[in-house]
């Protein structure tokens, strides 16, 4: 044996697979499951599919368009089907948004992520479908029904980037503990509206917040009428 190492052909290597950009969500949706939003990096992504970041950018623009790519793959769990064919349209729309509220809670940095990334794959398209058709039940017009639709999704996402955070992360806890014991202690003198509201100002559970979050916002929708847009 002369010593020499004998080169080994490309053609004996495994065939990577073609990089798609269902790929790299689906990736990018394990490694979130797994680590946390925060490392679903396009660095992290191109070492999981054994290629170089740049080539990613082909199939996604940015971090943005990734986690509004991750939110829409996620919305695929939210339960668009009423629970019980008997209920109203307000119960049935109660149902889908407690569901889409659900599935962000157990994800409360994407919760944070989608008060400014909109996703608009087929899951939210289908999401957007499913309210407008429920909302439509009050017999509302079309401008209030439409314009109600951004800000029932708001509220649910903004308490589920909330309260989930506070139920995951320790200085969330804190700050809310510090705010309690601070509204405890004003001064009605000083704070005499504060005082007044006490101690509803802080009463109820997440859950009934939400829901009656949900019912002040649909009565809203269905008796305001829009603004004349002009122009």
């Amino acid at each position: 044996m002369d010593g020499k190492r004998e080169p080994v052909s490309r053609r004996e290597r495994p065939a990577k697979p073609a990089l798609t950009r269902r790929g790299i969500v689906e990736t990018a949706v394990r490694v979130m499951r797994a680590e946390g939003l925060e490392k679903a990096t396009m660095r992290r992504l191109a070492q999981e599919l054994d290629t170089g970041p740049a080539s990613l950018y082909v199939y996604v623009a940015n971090t943005a368009e990734l986690h509004a790519a991750v939110l829409d793959a996620l919305l695929g769990e939210v339960d668009l089907a009423a629970r019980d064919a008997g209920e109203g349209w307000r119960e049935q729309l109660f149902a889908v948004l407690s569901s889409y509220t659900r599935v962000l809670f157990e994800h409360p940095q994407l919760a944070r992520s989608a008060l400014v990334a909109r996703p608009s794959g087929e899951n939210y398209l289908r999401l957007v479908e499913r309210i407008l058709g429920l909302l439509s039940g009050s017999g509302a017009p079309r401008e209030q029904t439409a314009w109600g639709v951004d800000n029932l999704l708001l509220h649910a996402t903004a308490t589920a980037a909330e309260h989930g955070t506070q139920q995951r992360d320790p200085a969330s806890r804190d700050d809310w503990n510090a705010l309690t014991r601070a509204v405890h202690a004003t001064d009605a003198s000083t704070h005499p509206m504060i005082d007044a509201h006490m101690p509803a100002l802080l009463a109820g559970t997440a859950e009934d917040r939400l829901t009656w979050g949900f019912d002040a916002l649909i009565n809203g929708i269905v008796q305001t009428p829009l603004p004349r847009v002009t122009g």
